[in-house]
């Protein structure tokens, strides 16, 4: 055992190491451990490696001998504060996930690779003693000295980034400078200027969402589910709610799903909020960028942040609400590395704050549904859309036994030119990008499998290549079997590009717009796409998922869904619920204007029980039957689930390590009505990259639980020395593929 030479005098810091414990080290050389605080970056040596780690907390004694000193303190001032810190270990706790990497994943890459942080520290134009002291016309001669003069002495210093953007010109400052009037200094962050947006006024509310908002608590925690329509104003009601915590001096933290919906999210905000502090975080920024929006974030200067699913984790000094908007999204779950849930974590993160939670959706995910069905948290609905907007008309169109064009049957194509021609705008959704989702040999039966995983290559005819879109292995496309060496080559099934080529042969007069990953790889790419649309032109919106999530489009009044069958049939229980929330929220860009809507949805299987519910009485009823099914099964959310996963080229080795783990826990814990073990069983994509995956899966009645069994099995796991074979924990799993 180790003592410090003085109270305090052993780092306790999160290294990025996939180990779940944090590590002792002596303070760096010639710095005195009293002017370190938690929060703080120092590089640590670590098995011959120098990595960036966080301190943590200050000890004065370490049950190691021979501890060895940091190398080099990074900040000056710590950039986690307490509260986060305690926010991070109760994170690192509930998912095991090793807390150097939850510190790593936290950060941006440019703090994670060790950037000072007064790199970005910006520079404030300030009075001096005399500029202070000007009588107020003293520079009437020179009315735009006056005008900056009168600024800085009204609203105090004023950032060089905010002088720049409104116009302000170095000679107008050069001027007061050489008379003495005003300095520079380094003070805080402020994030990179957003594009001018002209000042919007609030619209009226109408009377549901001035009651939803009167049942928001203006202070203290709660969590709220906001179930409404889709067009029913929950956007207003959470800038609103923003309203609220800004005039009292806090900050509004915004979650949404996708990077796409976060330049129309800004532009709404800060119309609404001119003169706000707004900073953006998400991964299509520069990591300059970034880094300087994340550190005005964590220094309380951003009044708003919004950003994607790792903005959950910035520290915010004084947040005043956490708002989830679509909670329900997938892309709320981190899937690999350190596997957390933003939605989830938002509700901790309000209750450490104690400030209000509200999580908003038109078709809310299961969990946060039977939390709000259980009074753990409030139920607030908006019913009726806002304006003059009206619920589309829904119309099933059976598919079985109809001769398809590319997958459409005559009369939705005919309703399609119909809408085109009177000039309004239509939107067909499909959820498969690509041309066709295989390639097969009509001679022998070849198919075009992925070399790497338990899936097939999709054709993209236009860069005419063959791509898995699991591991992104790429190849020419073929001309002749491999296998026959016949020409005789067809695809399969139809995709987004295949369906592309369609709809603007057939509707040559009109743009077809055609969103999914391959055409919005790039920044604002699918801002720049939606343009003509939002413009109000005639036009065909051709997409996946990306369509579907909370774009206005007030002139889009027919709404196509080529295949509503993908969801009933599959092996993953949540299946079913993905596809009704996605059928519900793509249905919902129909009509949002003063137009009327219409929803075409075509089906194999028009009389299936769970779409007919789902399209007869909506998506409400639809959940709730759901959950009376999950609850007979005894599957979540009305029984906790965590994942055991682990993954080998050699699939022995990673069955049998699982089939371990299993006899290890039920040691500890038999298998009972309380708590149940199944597994190992091969992953739904059993391979991918090269790997084979598998899973033992655990459910319980009571959530605590588990964490005492996963902590159990990651201290086991950490002594496997089987190197190839790699393993995790997934606690709340939200994918079994």
């Amino acid at each position: 055992m180790q003592q410090a030479d003085q109270q305090g005098g052993i780092l306790r810091l999160a290294v990025p190491v996939p180990l779940r414990r944090l590590f002792d080290y002596l303070p760096p050389a010639g710095v005195d451990a009293a002017s370190l605080h938690p929060g703080q970056r120092l590089w640590v040596p670590f098995g011959g490696r120098k990595l960036l780690a966080v301190l943590v907390e200050k000890v004065s004694e370490s049950s190691l001998a021979n501890l060895k000193p940091a190398l080099e303190l990074v900040d000056h001032q710590p950039l986690f504060d307490a509260r986060s810190r305690e926010f991070m270990r109760w994170a690192a706790s509930y998912y095991q996930a090793p807390p150097g990497e939850l510190y790593s994943a936290a950060l941006p890459a440019a703090l994670r690779k060790g950037k000072p942080a007064d790199h970005w520290a910006e520079q404030w134009l300030t009075l001096t003693t005399e500029g202070k002291g000007l009588p107020e016309t003293a520079l009437a001669r020179a009315p735009k000295q006056q005008a900056l003069l009168q600024r800085l002495l009204s609203a105090g210093p004023q950032s060089r980034t905010a002088l720049r953007t409104e116009g302000v010109t170095t000679p107008v400052i050069r001027a007061l400078e050489e008379r003495g009037l005003v300095t520079w200094k380094v003070g805080p962050t402020v994030p990179p200027p957003l594009p001018a947006a002209e000042p919007s006024p609030s619209p009226e509310l109408n009377e549901e969402q001035r009651q939803v908002l009167a049942e928001i608590p203006a202070e203290g925690f709660s969590a709220s589910l906001l179930e409404g329509t889709t067009g029913s104003g929950k956007t207003e009601v959470y800038l609103r709610l923003m309203d609220r915590v800004l005039q009292a001096g806090r900050q509004a933290l915004l979650l949404v799903p996708e990077i796409g919906l976060t330049p129309q999210t800004l532009r709404r905000i800060a119309a609404r909020f001119p003169g706000r502090s707004i900073a953006a975080l998400h991964s299509g920024l520069a990591e300059g960028e970034r880094a300087q929006a994340w550190l005005a974030a964590a220094g309380g200067q951003a009044d708003i942040v919004i950003g994607t699913r790792s903005a959950i984790l910035t520290p915010l000094p004084r947040l005043g609400v956490v708002i989830v908007d679509e909670e329900h999204d997938g892309s709320f779950k981190q899937q690999d590395g350190v596997r957390y849930s933003a939605r989830d974590l938002a509700v901790v993160l309000g209750r450490m704050a104690n400030v209000p939670v509200l999580l908003g959706s038109a078709t809310p995910s299961l969990e946060s549904l039977h939390n709000a069905l259980t009074d753990r948290y409030r139920h607030l609905r908006l019913r009726q859309r806002a304006g003059a907007a009206r619920p589309p008309q829904i119309h099933v169109v059976p598919t079985l036994g109809q001769q398809l064009e590319e997958g459409f049957a005559p009369q939705v194509l005919r309703h399609i030119g119909e809408t085109l021609d009177r000039g309004e705008q239509a939107l067909v959704f499909i959820n498969r990008r690509g041309f066709s989702p295989a390639l097969a040999c009509d001679d022998c039966g070849w198919l075009a499998d992925c070399p790497h995983c338990s899936s097939k290559l999709t054709l993209h005819r236009r860069e005419r290549s063959l791509r898995c879109h699991h591991c992104d292995y790429r190849r020419p496309l073929v001309d002749s079997c491999p296998a026959c060496h016949s020409r005789s080559l067809s695809a399969l099934g139809g995709g987004t590009e295949r369906s592309e080529a369609l709809l603007a042969s057939r509707f040559a007069d009109y743009p077809v717009i055609r969103v999914d990953r391959d055409t919005t790889s790039s920044k604002e790419a699918l801002d720049r796409l939606l343009a003509p649309a939002r413009a109000g032109e005639p036009c065909l919106l051709l997409g996946t998922q990306m369509l579907a999530k909370g774009h206005h489009l007030p002139k889009v009044t027919l709404v196509v869904i080529q295949d509503a069958d993908g969801g009933l049939f599959s092996a993953d229980f949540r299946a079913s619920e993905r596809m009704g929330q996605l059928l519900e929220q793509v249905a919902g860009r129909a009509g949002r204007g003063e137009l009327a809507g219409r929803v075409l949805v075509q089906s194999r299987y028009p009389e299936h029980p769970l779409l007919q519910l789902l399209l007869e009485k909506g998506y409400g009823p639809y959940a709730r039957q759901l959950l009376r099914d999950r609850a007979a099964a005894g599957l979540p959310p009305v029984r906790a689930m965590a994942l055991l996963r682990a993954e080998c080229e050699e699939p022995r080795w990673a069955q049998e390590f699982l089939e371990q783990a299993r006899a290890m826990l039920e040691s500890l814990a038999p298998s009972s009505p309380q708590l149940q073990y199944l597994g190992p069983v091969p992953a739904l994509l059993e391979r991918k990259s090269g790997r084979f995956r598998f899973y033992v899966q655990i459910t319980a009645e009571q959530r605590a639980a588990l964490p005492p069994l996963l902590a159990r099995f990651c201290a086991w796991a950490e002594g496997n020395r089987n190197r190839r074979l790699r393993w995790a924990v997934d606690m709340d799993a939200q994918e079994l593929a």
